[in-house]
């Protein structure tokens, strides 16, 4: 479709260069052409001295007998064609021009084509949007029919309260009479709140297709423009196509662009972004009614909009979309496989229970590469492996056996990981350790992967403090097995991570006695958006430093302690992971027991580096256990 529009504005170009060229030199005579009077034609003529003349209306073009051309006007109401044939001369006559309304016509069609090749690339240039050349002001939402792929309530899983709530605005539309005889009114419109990824556009698709009345689709970056007040003009303009399609629903998909809180922007209170804002209010809720036009809008940042626009009266009603459970994960699996061929061994309820923390987004994308996966091998469906080896990729990173690791990283990398693990074993609150690896992954050289047996809801102050002894583990390891001189930069993933909770625990949990049960999180970002942040002692300062630190230390010493206890098991899981490179939580305490491992599946015959002293040689092996959720420590590849 581009291409031809590109092919026909080629063309009307061209045509547009041909009349122009037309215009200013077709039928004009040549720029080597003399001009004479008449009386001088007349005696050429006499005196038998022109050869041919072409008679064109009024004008004569006459060549003598030397072959120069000439041109002359002929007087009103004289003819010298019988002259001109009785002196010997060839005559040519050329039909008359036209004249009256088609000469004038003629004359201003070149600048007619003109005048539209440059409303067309004015057009162009705003984007092509409704009312052409001048449509700055004019709305861009866009009206969701049933080409577009219709999208049902079937097709939403996981999430059944927030459906349940734009159910009933459906019935509403539906059959309005049910809740207006109680005296009920129809919601004026309803937020969607939640993370990226939990399905919020997908409702509102979901809705458009249940609904069966006119439903209109908008960005809240759509309504933004260079020029001052065209956002509000945009405003006013959707309400107008709304009103006249009434009932129907307007869905504004990321409203935190358009919609953030006043007064926190630098541009000052005749802000463009503000204006627009102010109009939507005045729309939503202001004299004039909107009955039948349901606003919908989607965001995952409720904390930036302003409070008029969450009122009731404009957004009555706030929908929460969260990630899903392990029930709703198992429900959105079956959605999203419903097109996948699956194998008989695929439990997508095993799956569903490996997969906390997941949206609907990352569940969809693990479908998505199992089924890539199980095409790359030439599968005729998708098994078990494929969904393992998926998970691993979609929260770990693709695997990187490329990468060339000399013997001294790789022992680092094993006892730094061995360390994360022993240490998340020995801890009871720790989340279980699913899996740990020395393969490169993404942007680490190894990493141990534990996982929640539940979906987690909160964190206790045990809970932080020992899953800050199992980030710490690491350098503890490299430190307990190399010495403090030969320490890397590998632990800096490590650090980040211990600082960051850390923080978290004294300045905004209140899990520190010494500073107490004080948000001090808004202080340390200095300004929020809505208040300036307060000013806070450099005693209090230097005293959540210290309780950072003290969090952290404790956190070290407990690893270090764990591990001089447990030297041996340190030890064989480190030589276990440098022989076999990766290893499941189940196959980890059996390393660390001493016992061998039944991998006889397995292709290549060759172990790596190294060797377990109380295990079998066994060859190294793809993953077969595939976890998902946080990491007991992510190391960056050194640097140069």
């Amino acid at each position: 479709m581009g291409n031809a529009r590109n092919i026909a504005f080629w063309v009307v170009l061209f045509l547009l260069i041909l009349a122009l060229f037309n215009l200013f030199s077709g039928g004009q005579p040549n720029m080597s052409t003399r001009t004479v009077s008449f009386s001088d034609f007349v005696e050429a003529v006499d005196n038998g001295e022109v050869s041919t003349a072409t008679i064109d209306g009024e004008r004569v073009v006459f060549r003598d007998e030397t072959g120069t051309d000439f041109v002359t006007i002929l007087p009103d109401g004289v003819d010298v064609t019988d002259r001109l044939i009785e002196n010997g001369a060839t005559v040519n006559a050329r039909p008359q021009e036209q004249s009256g309304f088609t000469t004038v016509l003629m004359s201003f069609l070149p600048f007619i084509i003109l005048i539209g090749v440059w409303i067309y690339f004015m057009n162009r240039m705003q984007g092509g949007g409704r009312g052409g050349a001048m449509g700055f002001g004019k709305s861009r939402a866009k009206l969701l029919t049933e080409k577009h792929g219709r999208v049902t309530f079937d097709d939403v899983a996981g999430i059944d309260e927030a459906k349940e709530e734009l159910e009933e605005i459906v019935e509403f539309l539906r059959n309005p009479q049910k809740f207006s005889r109680l005296g009920g009114k129809i919601p004026k419109g309803a937020l969607l709140v939640g993370p990226p990824g939990t399905g919020k556009t997908l409702l509102a698709r979901a809705i458009a297709g249940e609904a069966g009345v006119p439903f209109f689709t908008i960005s809240g970056s759509d309504f933004v423009e260079m020029f001052v007040g065209v956002g509000a003009s945009r405003v006013r303009d959707m309400f107008e196509q709304a009103k006249k399609n009434a009932p129907c629903i307007v869905f504004i998909d990321e409203i935190d662009a358009v919609g953030r809180h006043r007064g926190a922007g630098y541009g000052g209170g005749n802000d463009e972004r503000e204006q627009t804002l102010n109009q939507l209010l005045v729309e939503m809720d202001g004299f004039e009614a909107n009955e039948g036009v349901i606003i919908i809008a989607a965001t995952n940042r409720k904390d930036v909009l302003d409070p008029a626009l969450l009122r009731p009266g404009r957004f009555d009603r706030q929908v929460t979309v969260p990630n899903p459970d392990i029930k709703g994960r198992e429900k959105i699996l079956g959605v999203h496989a419903r097109k996948t061929p699956l194998g008989p061994d695929v439990d997508l309820r095993i799956i569903a229970r490996g997969t906390p923390g997941f949206s609907g987004a990352d569940l969809a994308n693990l479908v998505n590469e199992a089924a890539l996966m199980a095409a790359r091998v030439g599968r005729r469906f998708v098994v078990m492996e494929d969904f393992e080896n998926a998970k691993d990729k979609v929260m770990m990173g693709a695997e990187r056996r490329s990468m060339v690791l000399t013997a001294e990283q790789k022992e680092k990398t094993a006892y730094h990981e061995a360390g994360h693990a022993i240490v998340g074993l020995s801890l009871p609150k720790c989340d279980p350790v699913y899996k740990a690896t020395i393969i490169p992954r993404g942007g680490a050289l190894g990493m141990v992967v534990s996982l929640p047996e539940i979906d987690r809801l909160n964190w206790h102050k045990s809970e932080c403090e020992q899953k800050l002894a199992m980030t710490m583990a690491g350098k503890a390891a490299e430190i307990m097995k190399f010495g403090e001189e030969n320490v890397s930069n590998g632990p800096a993933g490590d650090i980040q991570q211990a600082s960051s909770l850390a923080r978290a625990m004294v300045l905004r949990w209140g899990m520190s006695d010494k500073v107490g049960n004080i948000d001090y999180a808004e202080a340390h970002e200095g300004y929020s958006g809505q208040t300036p942040g307060f000013s806070v002692s450099a005693h209090t300062k230097e005293m959540i430093e210290d309780e950072v630190k003290r969090f952290i230390d404790e956190a070290y010493q407990t690893a270090k302690s764990i591990l001089e206890e447990k030297e041996d098991e340190f030890e064989r899981l480190a030589q276990g992971l440098l022989e076999y490179e990766t290893l499941t939580g189940d196959e980890i305490k059996r390393v660390i027991k001493g016992e061998p491992l039944d991998r006889g599946d397995d292709e290549d015959d060759e172990p790596t580096q190294g060797s377990a002293p109380s295990v079998t040689a066994i060859p190294k092996t793809k993953p077969r256990s595939k976890p998902t959720g946080g990491d007991g420590g992510l190391e960056p590849e050194p640097t140069a």
